[in-house]
């Protein structure tokens, strides 16, 4: 994963500094495509049509300095519409969803309608670097 979103992170230091209460992410935790990158500041653009869907993902916890991960097996996203997918983003299941994390893919992926975004088990993490 790219980065912590800027609102989650400064939740995460002030929380651990002791001057507020963290909130923890209402799950189950979502996977969302994106068409066009966001930053630390601005979701991207998630990719809309055919039969997308965001998907549930489930992390291992993060120890020793590790990543959180890998997620519990492949990661499918069916039915996609004719789109290029470029980056990922977490938010969770609130009423009005948080978004988390964000990053770009390592390779944009070009699809054409009907087909099946794969990611397999263990090539999604998070970590603070």
């Amino acid at each position: 994963m790219g980065a912590l979103v800027t609102a989650e992170a400064n939740s995460l230091v002030n929380a651990s500094l002791g001057t507020a209460t963290y909130t923890a992410p209402t799950t189950p935790i979502k996977l969302r495509l994106m068409t066009a990158n966001g930053s630390a500041s601005a979701a991207g653009t998630e990719v809309t049509g055919g039969s997308y869907a965001s998907q549930t993902i489930t992390f291992a916890s993060a120890s020793g300095g590790s990543a959180a991960g890998p997620p519990s097996g492949n990661l499918d996203f069916t039915g996609m519409p004719a789109v290029t997918v470029v980056g990922v983003e977490i938010w969770d299941s609130n009423g009005t969803p948080r978004r988390l994390w964000w990053g770009a893919l390592t390779t944009s992926r070009t699809l054409t309608a009907g087909d099946v975004l794969r990611f397999p088990a263990s090539s999604i993490t998070a970590a603070l670097t």
